[in-house]
């Protein structure tokens, strides 16, 4: 059985998925044939060129042209065209891989997630970090009650790409397209963690948003005016998203949590933190060294730094000998593996869109925390 599959998007992400698409095979034999059909965009110029660096067969301009022509449809473009593209592939039973948020409105997320309930096709949401080696290694400490009774939830996401106050605006930086700017960017991520990670749901939040910078330049465009020192001013557009958050959280257990996320953290590219701590011992993970897993259990004095590339380590014995590392980009390969088998086993698929629509919930609540100054219930 071959899948074959339409893409909305070829940028960034759409990059990260076809390259783990043309890996899949190579390194996981089992996995479905895949072939990679149809890529979907607006620019018909750089369409062209992306087919052939991406190694799909065509392209075209409307994604209602090819929800119904392929079998998996890859929703990868922004937030906010994630709904009507995903809810109209699934009327017509195309099993559905979107990008993460779920959407840009909780309103959204719940007619995507109606429109799953509805369909016999699978659909998945792309929470890759589930599939990071260490991350599965947590989670089975934490199930097998190495921890203890869980008490507290640390988690951080720091990036510093929008530091500079000239760096240009994107559709990141508009509440319009995006939703929420670090928070669902980025907080998104590590909310979907801890809840995995715990097994436990989130059920109540106290949230603070901030944005500080609140207009930026538009790429390679200038306006007719001139500033007060005779240059062409700049046009620039302004910035209806946050650029941090900061939440406090209860879980159903009544373990407590602290987040929080920034996209202005000078110094840090990627670091996504995550401790977990219990009455038993302790662990914390941190992307930026993704192959490892700092863990306290037992009578042990410290942290200890345990390298997870060993055979018998999650997915590592599709990969190389111990200690030869693994990197971002195998986290996606590791979710593409999980959602295509899950395809075409005619099987669910976890994380699927009610995980993503639990995501939302939080989100949407952390915002209107932050706007009535008090604890919100989920």
């Amino acid at each position: 059985m071959t899948l074959s599959v339409g893409f909305l998007g070829y940028r960034f992400i759409g990059t990260a998925h076809a390259n783990a698409l043309a890996r899949l095979g190579m390194f996981f034999p089992d996995a479905p044939a895949v072939e990679r059909d149809v890529l979907v965009g607006r620019d018909e110029e750089a369409l062209s060129e992306a087919v052939d660096q991406l190694g799909f067969d065509r392209y075209a301009t409307d994604w209602r042209e090819v929800v119904d022509e392929v079998d998996v449809f890859y929703n990868l473009g922004p937030n906010n065209v994630h709904a009507d593209p995903s809810i109209a592939a699934l009327e017509a039973d195309t099993h559905v891989f979107c990008e993460k948020p779920l959407a840009h409105t909780l309103e959204d997320a719940e007619r995507m997630t109606e429109a799953a309930r509805d369909s016999d096709a699978t659909a998945g949401v792309a929470f890759n970090y589930r599939f990071v080696p260490a991350i599965q290694y947590a989670r089975r400490l934490i199930d097998e009650g190495e921890l203890g009774d869980i008490h507290h939830v640390r988690a951080e996401y720091l990036q510093d790409w929008l530091v500079d106050p000239t760096a240009p605006w994107s559709w990141r930086n508009s509440e319009e397209i995006a939703g929420s700017g670090a928070l669902g960017d980025l907080g998104a991520h590590s909310l979907d963690l801890a809840q995995y990670l715990l097994d436990e749901q989130i059920t109540r939040v106290s949230g603070h948003l901030k944005t500080f910078v609140d207009e930026r330049p538009v790429p390679g465009e200038s306006g007719s005016a001139l500033d007060a020192e005779g240059q062409d001013a700049v046009e620039t557009r302004p910035v209806t998203v946050d650029d941090a958050y900061t939440a406090q959280v209860e879980f159903g257990n009544g373990a407590m949590g602290v987040f929080e996320a920034s996209r202005y953290a000078a110094g840090h590219k990627n670091s996504n933190v995550i401790e977990i701590n219990g009455s038993e011992g302790s662990l914390r993970f941190d992307l930026e060294r993704l192959n490892e897993l700092e863990v306290h259990t037992g009578d042990s004095r410290g942290f200890e730094t345990v390298m997870v590339t060993d055979p018998g380590d999650p997915y590592v014995d599709h990969w190389w000998p111990p200690g030869h590392v693994l990197g971002w980009e195998h986290t996606l390969i590791h979710e593409n593996y999980e959602f295509l088998t899950a395809v075409a086993s005619d099987e669910s698929h976890s994380p699927d869109f009610e995980a993503g629509l639990a995501v939302q919930r939080i989100l949407d609540a952390i915002e209107r925390s932050d706007d009535r100054g008090e604890w919100v219930s989920l």
